[in-house]
């Protein structure tokens, strides 16, 4: 187990992936790149009671990571693990999920999570499959690739969660830990998320401030339906907006 276990809905979290982090006062849950964070301040948040996620992009190559070159090591993957360009993020690319070496690579850095002392994962970009990848992909394939990232992390000790892909809950929910999402509010789909409230699981809601959300009323659907919601910039920088 970690050495804390995600919160009870509705607790109060921050989201920060900016180069220079800054947790605010107040919070219950820290989520963060862990390239920019350090084992000290990863313990003292702990210390504090924080629940405290480690961000992994676990459906696209970043350009920008230590770890970029295995991803074109032949030795690693027999075939091309790496797809098209991210449109939205031009320096990352997506990755085939069904490669069965991909699945190492995402343990070592689950492995980097835990020795820093993060409590959990945040498993970004597996929507992978509703993108023009460069690759056939299903939600079967994204589901069996999930279930493998959810058992590697519980193996280490670490929680993990859902993040978006809200058509795959009710296949998903029972495996995970906690869900994140960006816009459900402002895309109208946060009921699509709410078995996870029903299952005693956080949902911590982000909206962004460019979307024009009616964020008072995204706060009165937070606490009605037990959703942790913040609004934050587009950049995830030390920038917060909180319901309360």
């Amino acid at each position: 187990m970690p050495a804390l276990a995600a919160p009870l809905p509705g607790a109060a979290w921050d989201w920060q992936l900016s180069d220079a982090i800054d947790p605010p006062t107040g919070i219950d849950v820290f989520d963060a790149d862990p390239d920019n964070v350090t084992r000290q301040q990863i313990a003292a948040l702990n210390a504090a009671g924080v629940y405290t996620i480690c961000y992994v992009s676990v459906g696209t190559l970043e350009n920008w990571r230590d770890d970029v070159n295995q991803f074109y090591d032949a030795d690693i993957f027999n075939i091309p693990v790496v797809g098209k360009r991210y449109e939205e993020w031009p320096d990352e690319f997506f990755l085939d999920i069904r490669n069965p070496a991909l699945r190492f690579v995402m343990q070592r850095r689950f492995a980097d999570c835990a020795l820093k002392g993060f409590d959990a994962i945040e498993a970004d970009n597996v929507d992978v499959y509703t993108n023009d990848s460069g690759f056939d992909l299903s939600a079967g394939d994204t589901i069996a690739y999930i279930r493998q990232l959810a058992a590697d992390a519980h193996d280490l000790g670490l929680e993990i969660g859902q993040k978006n892909v809200p058509e795959l809950t009710g296949q998903l929910v029972g495996m995970l830990d906690f869900a994140i999402t960006e816009d459900c509010y402002a895309d109208g789909w946060c009921d699509q998320v709410l078995p996870y409230v029903k299952a005693g699981k956080p949902v911590f809601a982000a909206e962004y401030t460019d979307t024009g959300v009616n964020f008072a009323a995204a706060c009165t659907y937070g606490a009605a339906h037990g959703l942790s919601v913040i609004l934050k910039d587009r950049n995830l920088n030390t920038e917060l907006t909180t319901c309360s």
